[in-house]
């Protein structure tokens, strides 16, 4: 697949696991590859980082880079993923996350931050924080405004409506990316808090409108335990598009998940679950889907 390095500028765009398994597996892509990171975690040590320091939610961005150093294990990678077990304060949260902290009130910009990392790791492939300023998902239910992701994630019925509280500017260098890119990818991830939190940013969704090219949606291998997962696969790109006025024009689903939606016509069937791990996708399985995709363009 060497080849394809040259020939595609990808823009992968979510959080959490999802993202990270996604960008290790396009990883032969090097810097033709661009990962934007959702910013609006507020759950464990990222959480308690944001409440006490007003900083952007760094966790996703720590598993995408800890992913894409997984083939390079050494040292740095295992202090960068080490995650304190001792009493008080230190409790639970990630070195890795206290490490991108400490760089970004030393640098200009947290992209400065995630620019040290990657040359740290050796991580050649890019990310990009979604925005370098603070915000949170806010969600209304039953006309009740739920602010964060966590509770938004345990509730129980699908939001009316979704948005960013306070709203926030693009990072430069996403933009940038998403206008020379050829081929924009979505997901895996929890639909609501990955995937949708850096769409609903104006500035990103207008480079994708205007780019028009190719978007892929990658679904999970099994459904969410969140209020998404009672939605079918028709319903929950209708709502994107409801939201954010962009249209998917291919969907990788997982033959291991049931029922396959055969009715919708806009489908690409493979196998992508890890032996091992069978909710997980498989990093080979995965790249050899998204490539025989992309082929078809």
């Amino acid at each position: 697949m060497g080849f394809l390095a040259n020939e595609v500028k990808l823009v992968a765009i979510g959080g959490g696991h999802g993202l990270g398994k996604l960008m290790s597996a396009l990883a032969f892509l090097g810097a033709s590859l661009t990962g934007i990171v959702t910013t609006t975690d507020d759950g464990g040590s990222t959480g308690r980082l944001r409440e006490e320091s007003g900083c952007i939610a760094w966790g996703d961005l720590r598993n995408c880079l800890n992913q894409l150093a997984a083939d390079q294990p050494n040292l740095a990678r295992s202090l960068f993923e080490y995650r304190f077990e001792c009493d008080g304060t230190l409790q639970g949260h990630n070195l890795g996350n206290l490490i991108l902290l400490a760089l970004d009130q030393l640098s200009v910009r947290p992209m400065d931050a995630v620019h040290l990392i990657r040359a740290f790791l050796n991580v050649e492939a890019k990310l990009v924080p979604m925005s370098e300023q603070s915000t949170h998902l806010v969600a209304e239910i039953e006309g009740y405004a739920i602010r964060g992701e966590t509770q938004i994630d345990a509730a129980e019925i699908r939001p009316s409506s979704l948005c960013l509280e306070p709203k926030v500017q693009a990072t430069h260098e996403a933009v940038l990316a998403i206008n020379s890119a050829n081929y924009i990818i979505l997901g895996p991830g929890s639909f609501m808090t990955s995937i949708l939190p850096p769409l609903l940013i104006s500035d990103i969704v207008d480079a994708i409108l205007h780019r028009a090219v190719p978007i892929i949606f990658v679904a999970n291998m099994q459904p969410e335990k969140s209020s998404c997962g009672k939605l079918s696969l028709t319903d929950q790109l209708d709502w994107l598009t409801q939201l954010t006025g962009i249209y998917v024009d291919r969907v990788i689903w997982p033959a291991e998940r049931v029922p396959v939606p055969r009715s919708y016509s806009k489908l690409h069937v493979a196998h992508l679950g890890d032996a091992n791990h069978p909710y997980y996708h498989d990093k080979l399985s995965l790249q050899q889907a998204i490539m025989s995709v992309i082929q078809q363009y």
